[in-house]
């Protein structure tokens, strides 16, 4: 997904000590943004999780509410 079809916002806090980390970690990693820094960060923790993102051509209603106990949601085939 390129930014230029990314529709949603999200606005966020940080405290001081979280933004230097951000930083940090964006300069070492040469990322152009802190938002593409975040987006990165983002992706990686859901995937470290066991989450990743929804497959293109996905629709809310192919997801389950509740998993398999583990706090996932499971796909409806």
């Amino acid at each position: 997904m390129n930014d230029l079809t990314r529709g949603e916002r999200l606005q966020i806090m940080l405290t001081g000590e979280e933004l230097e980390a951000l930083d940090n970690w964006r300069f070492a990693k040469r990322m152009p943004s802190r938002a593409a820094a975040i987006r990165e960060l983002l992706k990686r923790g859901l995937g470290a999780e066991g989450f990743s993102l929804a497959d293109k051509g996905s629709q809310s209603k192919d997801f389950g509410v509740t998993g398999g106990g583990d706090g996932t949601a499971q796909k409806h085939e």
